[in-house]
């Protein structure tokens, strides 16, 4: 089992501890060596497999965690999350997933109305029996009517990070096969959207076929869905994610990428380009009309510039302009040089011991280093999170005298001072302004009143814009990807102010967020924001999420010139709202 196996069946197990209203420090237990083994570097597996080792000398990892460890290991589960799976119904864990409802809730809708299915629920909600029970109410029963048809609509839908994790594993494993050239992944994961429904991966060379029948025999594999001589299909891991394998020639290997990679949309228009061009394009090849006659298919480019285009990134195949911009004559082209990676200089939003994360500043900092950054900023959360020990005022100023005291030059990167402070339901910051005047930077954001109507918080967001403390707005809609939507304001309202202000929007990195995405990207980039991507980093392991907050840039057609924290760090300071010139 992979790691990440064993911390959803403790954290699972976890959630049902607390619908059952058990003991808060066994609870915690479970949660904290859930978060150890997410970023454990060694498969736990092998070290329970190593009689030279134990467990519990890693941090987090007590004697009973370890029993229960070593049982998950033996069996595949232990024997609490049993009793507890028995107690209450499966979709105990889904109702968990619905905002609104906490375990309390949840275990007296279990006791008072037997509920046993998302359906049973929705019945209630729908005939309004919630507000039989007290502090429930009509509100509620909206909230999660709401909940359920989001629930239901992300349904079989993955997070990017988990579907790259798992393309990558396979493509490692499935390259081993002697006589496989390339193996490409393609689908909806190579164009970078935000969450994934399955997995395509094509492979090329005289090994292809055998490739197919290592694939069906990977470990992870459960439910093989089918196996032919150019097509395997296959559920991995105990999440079901549904991956296709297909073997394809290497004259074909441009025409299946372009195919198999989409978007729909974007491939009709394709096609008909190609039709009107005297083509027809399929995922063998580009051939003539008059006789069939091949005449690309090897590459992506050369399909492309057969039809009079330039090459179109992946990520921008959506079918919102692309194609126009790509045609015409090579120098009237209009797509974008799209943001890098290595584009990246520093990361200004990385959490610490001081609040919920993980690791040390210090910790932070070598992390950094490692990635080939230059700089970083500490936002730790205000005093408003009490529940992730949130900066006071004292707090705020005692840490910025710290950073500013430090030897920045025994330091792998240049340290800055800022803080993640929340926007109060007024509008006002939680922190006083004196305070955020002792900091290099501070990142505004919204973590509660998220069902305000639009109008008070389009005016909430735009007093936040007003502070002239406020250099970035952080995760600027607070959605949680396949948890919960966007809260509802004047999106462009806001990003004009914000644009006409100086102040950044942020485009959060984190995989459960990746916000903003790619038409409010577009949208804030046509009234003029510029932008900050960061991982939002509450252990070492997360800022490695970098990558897919470009990826969302990229889909938003920004180039390098767009984000500030392309720039080093005393232009990245020199850049943000009041410290220009």
């Amino acid at each position: 089992m992979e790691n990440l196996e064993y911390a959803r069946l403790l954290a699972e197990t976890a959630d049902l501890m607390e619908i059952a209203a058990e003991d808060g420090f066994r609870i915690r237990s479970y949660r904290n060596a859930a978060d150890t083994l997410q970023g454990y570097p060694e498969r736990i597996d092998g070290v329970m497999a190593d009689p030279a080792r134990k467990l519990t000398e890693i941090t987090g990892i007590g004697k009973g965690i370890a029993a229960v460890l070593e049982e998950i290991r033996e069996r595949g589960s232990f024997a609490r999350r049993d009793e507890l799976m028995e107690k209450y119904p499966p979709t105990a864990l889904e109702m968990l997933k619905i905002p609104g409802l906490g375990p309390k809730t949840i275990a007296a809708l279990i006791a008072h109305f037997r509920v046993t299915t998302l359906d049973d629920l929705e019945r209630l909600c729908r005939e309004q029996k919630l507000r039989e029970l007290p502090r429930m109410g009509a509100k509620l029963e909206e909230k999660i009517l709401k909940g359920i048809a989001s629930l239901r609509q992300s349904s079989g839908r993955f997070h990017i990070h988990f579907a790259a994790a798992i393309a990558e594993e396979l493509t490692g494993y499935l390259s081993a096969v002697a006589g496989v050239e390339r193996v490409e992944a393609a689908g909806s994961l190579r164009r970078g959207r935000e969450t994934v429904g399955d997995v395509d991966l094509l492979v090329t060379g005289a090994a292809a076929a055998a490739a197919l029948d290592r694939f069906v025999k990977h470990p992870r594999v459960g439910d093989v869905l089918g196996h032919g001589d150019t097509k395997a299909s296959a559920r991995v891991g105990i999440e079901g994610l549904q991956v296709d394998v297909r073997a394809v020639p290497a004259e074909s290997l441009g025409a299946a990428l372009q195919y198999f990679t989409g978007s729909k949309t974007h491939n009709v228009a394709l096609r008909q380009l190609a039709m009107q061009r005297g083509y027809t394009l399929n995922e063998y090849g580009l051939f003539r009309l008059d006789g069939g006659e091949r005449v690309a298919g090897r590459t992506e480019e050369e399909i492309y510039e057969a039809l009079g285009l330039a090459w179109i990134p992946p990520e921008l195949r959506e079918n919102q302009g692309e194609i126009e911009a790509a045609g015409g004559a090579a120098n009237a082209r209009r797509l974008p040089t799209l943001l890098e990676l290595g584009d990246i200089h520093g990361d200004a939003h990385i959490h610490t011991r001081e609040s919920d994360g993980r690791f040390s500043l210090e910790e932070m900092a070598e992390a950094a280093a490692a990635r080939g950054y230059g700089y970083i900023a500490i936002t730790d959360h205000s005093k408003a999170l009490a529940m992730a020990n949130g900066l006071d005022e004292a707090r705020v100023i005692r840490f910025a005298e710290t950073v500013r005291a430090m030897d920045q030059s025994a330091l792998p990167v240049r340290v800055l001072a800022g803080l993640e402070c929340d926007i109060r339901r007024d509008g006002r910051m939680d922190i006083d302004d004196e305070a955020l005047a002792r900091l290099d930077l501070v990142v505004a954001s919204v973590h509660s009143h998220m069902n305000m109507e639009s109008g008070e918080m389009t005016e909430r967001l735009l007093a936040a814009v007003e502070n002239p403390y406020v250099k970035i707005m952080g995760h600027p809609t607070g959605r949680v990807l396949l948890h919960r939507d966007a809260y509802v304001y004047d999106f462009e309202k806001v990003a004009a102010a914000a644009a006409g202000r100086g102040v950044a929007m942020e485009i959060n990195a984190s995989p459960e967020r990746l916000d903003l995405h790619a038409p409010l990207i577009r949208i804030a980039k046509s009234k003029g924001c510029r932008f900050v991507i960061s991982t939002d980093a509450h252990h070492v392991k997360h800022l490695a999420n970098m990558r897919f907050g470009v990826t969302m840039a990229r889909r938003g057609w920004l180039e390098k010139g767009d984000v500030l924290n392309t720039l080093p760090v005393d232009q990245f300071l020199g850049s943000l709202r009041g410290n220009e010139g």
